[in-house]
C-alpha cells in the first residue's frame, strides 16, 4: 500500500480504508515520508504538521475498526493552503508581512474537514496574499509545474496543486478568489473547483477579496471534488448515472476565445470534440456582458484588495515581492464612489449574463489561454510578469466576476483545462456534469 497510494485517488483510499485493505496511519506516514524526501518538498510545503496528520490517522484507523467511519474520507489525509488557519501552526499566506503569525484556532473548513475524518498532512506554499495566478514568489517559494520544472505552477494555490500533481498529497485544499484554484489545477492536469462565494466558509482564512473569495479542493477526479465539497461544508453529491447526452454545452465567445496560444486552442477543441461524441450539444455564442465586465476587473478586484491590506502593506513594503505591490498599489487609484459604481454595474451584468445563458447545462471555455511560463522569465522581468499574469488570469476571472463556481477538468492536451460554469449556488450539477465530461475526456 505505502508504494501505491501515490498513485490512487481520495476515494479509492477511502474505500480502501473502509475495506481494511488501506491502514490511514500507513497512508499518512507515507505521505509524510514522500514529503519528507521529495526533492521539491521545501518549495511545495511551507511547513509539515505530522503531529497533528498521525494522531488524526490513528483516530480514523480505530474508527475504521470499530465500523464509525465518520465520511467516505474518513482517514484520507490532504495539504491545506497557508491560508487556511491551523490552530497552534504558523499560518502566513506567502507573506513576510504575515512572519510569526500563530492562529489560536482551525479555520471552519479545516474543523470541518477534520470532524469528517480528513487528515491536515501540512500547509503548502502560495502566492504572496493569494494576488497573482502565476504561483511565482521568491519572498518564500514558488512551487515547480508537473510538466515543465523550469515553469511557474499556477496561482495562487501554487503548492496545494504541486503537492497533489508531484504525489506527495491525495488531495488538496485550496482558495479561488480569481482564478487561484482552477488555474493551478489546470496547468498540473488536476481536477479543481471554484465554489460559489459563501457557498462553503470563509471564516479563519486569510482573506484578499472577501465579495470574491471562495474555498475549494483540488483532485485527481471529479468524485473526490464532489466528496471534498461534502466534507468542507457543502452539499452531497449523487454521480451515479451521470451522462453528456442531452446535455448543451455553451463555447463562450466573447473575450475567452481570444488570443489562444500555443496548444490552448487544439486542445480545447480536441476536447470539445469528445464531448460531442459522448452526446452533448455544443453551441457557441457571444455575451456582450462578459466584454464589459473584464473591464471593471480593476477597480473591483484591486480597490478592495487593497483596502483589506493597505495598513499592513503601508506600514513595511520593503517586505513585498515589488510586483504584487504594485498590483495592491493598483487599487489606491480609485475612489470609494468609483467602487460601488463598479459593484452596481456589475450586478447588472451578472443579470443580462444570467439571462443569455439560461438556457445551457454549463458554459464552457479553455481555463487559461495560456501554458504555464518559465519562471525565470516572470521573476526577471516585471512587464513580462505583468502581461503574462493579466493573460493567464483573463479567463477564470470571468467567473468569478459573474459569481459563478466552476470546474476545471484535464483535457489530456499537458496544462491546458477545460472549464465548466454553471449558474450560482449549482456546485451539485455541476459536479455532475463533470463527472460526465471527465469519463468522455479520459
Amino acid at each position: 500500500m505505502a508504494q501505491a497510494w501515490h498513485r490512487m485517488t481520495a476515494a479509492e483510499l477511502g474505500r480502501g480504508i473502509a475495506q481494511g485493505s488501506v491502514c490511514p496511519v500507513q497512508l499518512t506516514e507515507a505521505a509524510l515520508e514522500a514529503a519528507g524526501r521529495h526533492p521539491a518538498s521545501d518549495r511545495i510545503y511551507a511547513r509539515l504538521t505530522p503531529e497533528r496528520a498521525l494522531a488524526e490517522a490513528t483516530a480514523a484507523r480505530e474508527r475504521a475498526r470499530a465500523g464509525h467511519r465518520r465520511s467516505r474520507l474518513d482517514g484520507v489525509p490532504i495539504s491545506w493552503k497557508d491560508l487556511f488557519d491551523t490552530a497552534g501552526v504558523a499560518t502566513q499566506a506567502g507573506s513576510k508581512l504575515l512572519a510569526g503569525r500563530v492562529p489560536g484556532q482551525d479555520a471552519a473548513v479545516l474543523q470541518a474537514a477534520t470532524a469528517a475524518g480528513l487528515c491536515c498532512l501540512g500547509k503548502t506554499h502560495m502566492t504572496e496574499l493569494a494576488f497573482s495566478g502565476l504561483g511565482a514568489n521568491p519572498s518564500t517559494a514558488s512551487p515547480p509545474n508537473i510538466n515543465d520544472a523550469e515553469a511557474v505552477s499556477g496561482g495562487s494555490s501554487s503548492g496545494a496543486a504541486a503537492s497533489v500533481a508531484h504525489a506527495i498529497a491525495p488531495a488538496a485544499i485550496g482558495s479561488d478568489t480569481a482564478g487561484s484554484v482552477r488555474l493551478p489545477a489546470a496547468w498540473n492536469d488536476l481536477v479543481g473547483l471554484k465554489t460559489t462565494p459563501g457557498r462553503l466558509s470563509s471564516a479563519g482564512v486569510v482573506p484578499l477579496c472577501p465579495r470574491f473569495d471562495t474555498v475549494g479542493p483540488l483532485t485527481r477526479s471529479v468524485e473526490d471534488a464532489a466528496l471534498i465539497f461534502e466534507a468542507l461544508g457543502g452539499g452531497a453529491t449523487d454521480l451515479e448515472g451521470a451522462a453528456l447526452s442531452g446535455r448543451r454545452l455553451v463555447v463562450l465567445e466573447t473575450v475567452a476565445m481570444d488570443g489562444l496560444e500555443g496548444p490552448v486552442a487544439p486542445g480545447f477543441e480536441a476536447a470539445l470534440t469528445r464531448l460531442s461524441a459522448a452526446g452533448a450539444e455544443i453551441a457557441h455564442r457571444a455575451v456582450p456582458e462578459v466584454g464589459e465586465a473584464v473591464e471593471l476587473a480593476l477597480i473591483l478586484f484591486a480597490t478592495e484588495a487593497y483596502g483589506t491590506w493597505k495598513e499592513v502593506i503601508e506600514a513595511a513594503p520593503e517586505q513585498m515581492f515589488a510586483n504584487i505591490l504594485e498590483r495592491f498599489r493598483g487599487g489606491a487609484a480609485f475612489s470609494g464612489a468609483d467602487y460601488v459604481a463598479a459593484w452596481q454595474r456589475l450586478d447588472h451584468l451578472r443579470a443580462g449574463y444570467q439571462a443569455a445563458v439560461a438556457d445551457a447545462d454549463a458554459v464552457v471555455m479553455p481555463t487559461c489561454a495560456i501554458t504555464p511560463p518559465k519562471l525565470a522569465a516572470v521573476l526577471g522581468d516585471p512587464e513580462h510578469f505583468a502581461e503574462r499574469n493579466l493573460k493567464t488570469l483573463r479567463n477564470t476571472r470571468i467567473g468569478s466576476l459573474m459569481g459563478l463556481p466552476g470546474l476545471t477538468l484535464p483535457t489530456g492536451t499537458p496544462s491546458v483545462g477545460l472549464l465548466l460554469q454553471g449558474p450560482p449556488g449549482s456546485e451539485e450539477r455541476l459536479l455532475r456534469l463533470g463527472a460526465a465530461a471527465e469519463r468522455a475526456l479520459a
